[in-house]
């Protein structure tokens, strides 16, 4: 089987995938979630003109020349509105958020202001509708504010919370199952022998999911058994799983037992090889409903297909408008050799440059090594066949996370 292009690769990840059915849920729960319809003001923000400042409300004309001296006949303090009206000469002491009464249209601040009894006198004029909020001013009654495929910032549920939504129409989250296979995987903690290493695929994974927005369960260690595979997809797919994700396995090896499980199981296998470094031994199909993503064991391949495949994916079932990681650009740190046929994504740290952003692809790109992943700000893109690259030479960088 031939090498699949990356770009054809992700399409047929994304081809049936489509956003999960809403929801409703409270604000709190709303946080990082994504809108599955447009939501509109019930209300307008705010319901009536307010001073902006605590001062006094008065007519404009009152205070368009200074010295002024007028009578208070009121105060005003937020939610509770004065009843009566200002009338020329007159003013009502005001605070911030209170409505202008009737017969205002200014706010003098309380510096400006010398206080005796019932008089007040304004030492300095003021501009007629200074320190007022006009009705609306920030949003009307049915003005659509917050759009469907928006994921909700801690602003946003601000913002619906003002427009008096309690609860928010959100697509379901898409439920991860992870499964590491290997007999060779200890837990963390364990006192590994000879020839085992510590699991730690799953870790990173389940953060990935979480992190952009998916329910995610680690299913841990399955053994290189076919009947314990089998058990393990089948408890995944009880679980009500959207997507699973295997790691390690995914060859054609003696021991690589996870395709053979899931044909057996009725993988309608889309793809099996990438033409990606590192990652060339991915595998991806569809039991019924259930998109499956095989990911290679070791630990650098397994988390660059899953930030490559399986975020778009998430990114798609959770509704978002924007799937794609949004390429940056920089400048190469080292000089790079020419390319072979696979797509390249080298582990690369950012550092300021007087140009722009530098790129420099760590010295060793092995696909065992997670402290230079770890370490690394960035991956930098080289295509396949793509000749020498130069230090200092325009180069394409996809940024990883925190």
């Amino acid at each position: 089987m031939a090498l699949m292009p990356v770009a054809e690769a992700l399409r047929q990840v994304l081809a049936e995938a489509a956003p999960l059915p809403a929801e409703t849920v409270a604000l709190p729960a709303a946080l990082a979630r994504v809108l599955a319809a447009d939501i509109a003001a019930t209300r307008t923000q705010p319901p009536a003109d307010v001073s902006a400042m605590d001062g006094y409300a008065v007519r404009g004309a009152d205070v368009a020349e200074a010295p002024a001296t007028l009578t208070v006949v009121g105060e005003v303090a937020a939610g509770h509105p004065f009843e009566g009206e200002v009338a020329p000469g007159q003013a009502a002491r005001i605070f911030t958020g209170g409505v202008m009464p009737r017969g205002a249209d200014t706010v003098v601040i309380q510096e400006l202001a010398q206080r005796d009894g019932d008089k007040v006198t304004f030492g300095k004029p003021t501009a007629k509708g200074r320190n007022v909020r006009a009705k609306g001013i920030d949003f009307s009654e049915g003005e659509a504010l917050l759009h469907k495929g928006r994921r909700l910032s801690d602003r946003d549920l601000m913002l619906a919370a003002a427009m008096n939504y309690p609860s928010v129409p959100v697509h379901r989250r898409p439920k991860i199952a992870i499964i590491g296979t290997g007999d060779e995987l200890v837990m963390p903690g364990s006192k590994p022998g000879a020839g085992e290493i510590v699991y730690s695929n799953g870790y990173a994974l389940t953060a990935l999911a979480q992190a952009e927005g998916a329910e995610s369960r680690d299913f841990g260690i399955v053994r290189d058994r076919l009947e314990d595979i089998v058990a393990a997809l089948r408890e995944a797919r009880a679980w009500g799983a959207d997507v699973l994700v295997t790691t390690g396995g995914a060859s054609v090896g003696e021991h690589d037992l996870v395709q053979r499980a899931l044909k057996a199981e009725g993988l309608d296998l889309s793809f099996w090889r990438v033409a990606l470094r590192p990652g060339k031994p991915m595998m991806h199909g569809r039991l019924g409903g259930l998109q499956v993503l095989g990911l290679p064991g070791n630990p650098v391949s397994s988390y660059v297909c899953a930030f490559l495949f399986l975020v778009p994916l998430i990114r798609r079932l959770t509704g978002r408008t924007v799937i794609d990681h949004v390429p940056d650009r920089a400048l190469l740190g080292r000089d790079l050799p020419e390319n072979d046929e696979r797509a390249d994504y080298m582990r690369a740290l950012l550092t300021p440059g007087p140009d722009g952003p530098i790129a420099t692809p760590v010295p060793s790109q092995d696909s065992s090594l997670m402290a230079p992943l770890a370490a690394a700000d960035c991956l930098v893109i080289r295509e396949p066949y793509a000749p020498f690259a130069q230090a200092g030479s325009p180069c394409v960088i996809l940024k990883l996370g925190l």
